[in-house]
C-alpha cells in the first residue's frame, strides 16, 4: 500500500472516533497506527507484508499499552445530575391568586410557577415546591 493511502486511513479512522462514533478510543489507536505506518513507509519503503505486520504490531502493542489510561483520563466520572422533581422553598416576589402564575427563578432558570392551593399567597411569602406539571412548579405556602 502506497504511504499517502495509509496515512488518510488513518486520519479518516482517528477523525471519526473523534467526530461520530464512540469506539471507546480503539479507533484512535487503530488510526494513529495506520498513520505512524505511511510514515515509515515513506521513508524506509517497506515490503507490502511488512507494512501490514507493523501496522497490526502498532495497533495491539498501542491499545495495550496506552487505551486504558487514556480512555480514563477523557471520561472520568461525572458529577451526579440530580434528576426528578424539583424541590425546595422559594420567595415569591408578587402575589398569586388561587390558580395564578408567575415567573420565578428556580435552580438558575426561570420557572413558571401556579398557586396550587385555594387561598392567595401575597407578595414575599415563602412557597414550597410541590410538584411539575409540564413546566410549570406547583407550589403551595410554606408551612
Amino acid at each position: 500500500m502506497s504511504w499517502w493511502g495509509w496515512i488518510i486511513g488513518g486520519a479518516i479512522l482517528f477523525g471519526a472516533e473523534l467526530a461520530f462514533v464512540s469506539a471507546q478510543f480503539y479507533l484512535v489507536f487503530i488510526g494513529t497506527a495506520a498513520i505512524l505506518v505511511g510514515l515509515v513507509t515513506l521513508t524506509l519503503s517497506p515490503s507490502p507484508w511488512a507494512q501490514w505486520a507493523l501496522f497490526a504490531a502498532l495497533a495491539v502493542i498501542s491499545m495495550v499499552a496506552f487505551r486504558n489510561r487514556v480512555y480514563r483520563r477523557f471520561h472520568r466520572e461525572a458529577p451526579e445530575v440530580k434528576t426528578g422533581q424539583p424541590e425546595g422553598v422559594l420567595t415569591l416576589s408578587v402575589a398569586l391568586a388561587p390558580g395564578g402564575t408567575c415567573q420565578t427563578e428556580h435552580g438558575g432558570t426561570y420557572w413558571t410557577v401556579r398557586n396550587d392551593t385555594n387561598t392567595p399567597i401575597a407578595a414575599g411569602t415563602r412557597v414550597r415546591i410541590q410538584g411539575v406539571r409540564d413546566l410549570t412548579l406547583l407550589v403551595k405556602p410554606d408551612a
